[in-house]
């Protein structure tokens, strides 16, 4: 009955995919051009009286600003909705409310993004707030101070919180000089050095517009919409000289077993991540690659959540994920248990890493994942900001208005040899990272049989 059962949930979802081929997962969008050459891809979608807007600045990211300035560019990004010479930093949030709308400015890894969306009655006075701070930040010494301070605060907060800890101590122990490695918010050493000046001299250098890339999704005409754009982000003109070159370089492929123990003495819990190489983004290995991950630690009834969670209790949450960037990518999996237990869980999880690499997936396993992806995947892409999100992404990173369908094309035909092949290819043996952050008195004598390991203090300046 059970197997019946799961051909007959293939077979819907294989005709409900057919029926959504040739573009329906993300429509082609118009390319529309601003007076300042901004590019932008539209897309009408009068279904509900909103408009959601996307712009992507490429290099304005944090893996492109100087290593010296670690965090310079989360505070351009932050400080531009501060204050202009027109308005205070009060005035543009109240501003803001009053419409009842979303504007945020972001500092990711190889971008900035400015996001912006409200009911399309609103919109053109949204686009005149969010283009004067864009052209016309005002980076006053009191938001500057204000900010600096806030992220010191939460940094503190940081190592108190063993969860959030292990991401950063991960981070700079897998990429460590590499851009990649760069805490966006910026450390406690780096907070102290960059001072106002430098936002200052930052922003015009990496925020440009001939970098820059928009997209567009709601409920506005054509016509409109290029109006609006032109007498706000099209009057946006930039430095006038050249950009600096922001190409960052691949990222590292470990070779051999780094280790690191962070030592929290209060903790009554070890958490950890293990990363290993990954694969750039639009790498054919990708759907193999999502098929293998879902089964391994992708889902709740993942390998890791089953045998760690389900079956004996050790953790509340174990996963597994891919990043993927342009010129690298990674896999990392993690967790946390009681002090008593990691040496359990942390031989629990290297078996499973062997297995999957020695023995794969079962054809029904396979089967099941792709379904999984298959019913997951269409609702992501339903709204329009998702939409406009998909389409700066694709245009950033030269994928393909049909990546979708392709990428789903792709799910649809992963065979268990497939699979196992990226296992083979992306689950690591030897060469990885792994970072714990616990209580070293409790737990260091389980970790000894895993390798040397290198020991911070929690205490210690800086991740």
């Amino acid at each position: 009955m059970r197997t019946a059962a799961r051909r007959t949930v293939s077979a819907c979802l294989a005709l409900l995919i057919a029926g959504l081929a040739w573009g329906a997962f993300l429509p082609a969008p118009e390319k529309l051009t601003l007076k300042n050459g901004i590019t932008v891809y539209y897309l009408r979608s009068a279904d509900l009286p909103l408009v959601s807007l996307r712009m992507w600045v490429k290099g304005a990211g944090f893996a492109a600003e100087p290593a010296e300035l670690e965090g310079v560019s989360s505070f351009a990004a932050t400080l531009l909705l501060k204050g202009t010479a027109a308005r205070s930093a009060d005035a543009i949030a109240e501003a803001v409310d009053f419409l009842g709308a979303r504007l945020n400015v972001t500092s990711g890894d190889e971008y900035a993004a400015m996001n912006a969306e409200s009911l399309a009655e609103h919109f053109p006075k949204l686009l005149e707030i969010a283009a004067d701070c864009l052209r016309n930040p005002a980076f006053l010494e009191d938001e500057f101070a204000k900010e600096r301070k806030i992220r010191l605060d939460s940094l503190k907060a940081v190592k108190d919180n063993p969860g959030a800890a292990v991401r950063y101590y991960f981070q700079k122990a897998y990429f460590g000089t590499h851009p990649m490695g760069h805490i966006a918010s910026g450390t406690e050493t780096s907070l102290q050095k960059v001072t106002l000046a430098d936002v200052k001299s930052y922003y015009p250098k990496y925020y440009r517009p001939e970098r820059s890339v928009i997209a567009v999704v709601g409920d506005i005409e054509k016509a409109r919409l290029v109006e609006l754009l032109d007498a706000t982000l099209g009057a946006w003109t930039g430095a006038g000289t050249a950009a600096p070159e922001t190409v960052i370089p691949p990222t590292p492929r470990p070779k051999g077993t780094r280790l690191l123990l962070v030592d929290k003495p209060d903790a009554t819990q070890a958490y950890w991540v293990l990363g290993a190489p990954g694969y750039p983004i639009g790498d054919p290995i990708t759907p193999p690659a999502a098929v293998m991950n879902t089964l391994f630690g992708g889902r709740f009834t993942s390998w890791l959540s089953t045998e760690l969670r389900i079956k004996r209790g050790l953790t509340y949450g174990a996963s597994s994920n891919f990043q993927s960037w342009t010129g690298g990518g990674l896999f990392s999996a993690s967790s946390y248990t009681r002090n008593e237990k990691i040496g359990e869980m942390l031989d629990i999880t290297f078996d499973l890493l062997k297995k999957v690499r020695k023995d794969g997936f079962a054809p029904e396993e396979i089967e099941s994942a792709r379904n999984y992806i298959q019913g997951q995947f269409p609702p992501t892409l339903e709204s329009n900001a998702s939409k406009a999100t998909a389409y700066a992404r694709l245009v950033f990173y030269n994928l393909g208005f049909d990546y979708y369908d392709r990428y789903m094309a792709g799910i649809r035909g992963v065979t268990p040899a497939a699979a196992r092949e990226a296992a083979t290819r992306l689950i690591p043996e030897t060469d990885f990272v792994l970072v714990v952050v616990g209580k070293a008195a409790d737990i260091r004598k389980q970790l000894e049989k895993y390798g040397a390991w290198t020991e911070k203090k929690i205490t210690d300046p800086g991740f």
